[in-house]
């Protein structure tokens, strides 16, 4: 039997719900979703009780680590006063660290990566995008509708600014593609070579040694894809603060 690469994407309901014409099912992805915050809040109660330790353990350290990559992060791409990165800083740290564990135990074999879903992606990256245009609103009011670049003539005025709407508006949709894209393609590509490697070898003799080279390509691809799972988490969260810091200095 040949399974479709695709059929590890597949959402399963584990609790049907439906409230009239609203379809609000527990699925593997809510699953999943669950336990990646469960692991992560356990993760952080853990290292920070009572203090921590004097000389951090293992789980310490990296919780330090990447409290610092985020806090650096924020440093560098949100400019202003320190009380303006504090007040942002929570929620980066908190996206960065869900999306990290979100790609991370997608890694897992006979896991769920969340993240390969459009819809996911796509309501993470609109509820921030509309929290960024919100934090824009408050700080400049009316002036952050400043779209229409100085000295242009009035007759391309109304195009130059529904172009200029659509272009910060896609902002929200690319932050959402990028993500859910390269999540499924990597994992898909694993699943094809695998099931490749695990054909020939079935197969036996000569093609028994010859499983050996898409079996280390496999292998190569589960640590490229590792990559891929932190490089994602870290390009979605310093777009959030590109875009964070275009609203509240209105670049």
């Amino acid at each position: 039997m040949v399974f479709s690469p695709l059929e590890q994407f597949a959402i399963i309901p584990f609790i049907p719900i439906h409230i009239g014409n609203l379809y609000l099912s527990f699925t593997n992805s809510s699953l999943f979703m669950v336990l990646t915050i469960s692991f992560v809040l356990l993760l952080f109660h853990f290292v920070t009780l009572k203090g921590g330790y004097l000389v951090p353990n293992a789980w310490q350290s990296f919780v330090e680590i990447l409290y610092d990559f985020v806090l650096n992060l924020v440093n560098e791409q949100i400019s202003g006063p320190t009380s303006v990165k504090q007040r942002f800083f929570p929620l980066i740290f908190t996206t960065f660290s869900f999306l990290l564990f979100c790609n991370l135990i997608g890694m897992i074999p006979y896991s769920f990566t969340v993240t390969s879903h459009f819809i996911i992606t796509l309501g993470l990256a609109f509820s921030l995008f509309i929290g960024v245009t919100l934090v824009g609103f408050q700080t400049h009011g009316l002036h952050f509708f400043s779209l229409l670049p100085q000295g242009v003539p009035l007759p391309l005025a109304p195009f130059l600014v529904l172009l200029e709407l659509i272009s910060y508006c896609f902002r929200a949709i690319s932050l959402g593609i990028r993500l859910f894209a390269n999540m499924m393609a990597g994992h898909s590509l694993v699943k094809i070579l695998s099931g490749f490697a695990w054909t020939m070898l079935s197969m036996g003799g000569i093609m028994y040694l010859a499983h050996l080279a898409p079996l280390l390509i496999v292998f190569a691809l589960i640590g490229l894809e590792l990559g891929v799972a932190v490089l994602q988490a870290y390009v979605f969260t310093i777009l959030i603060c590109i875009y964070l810091n275009d609203a509240i200095n209105l670049h």
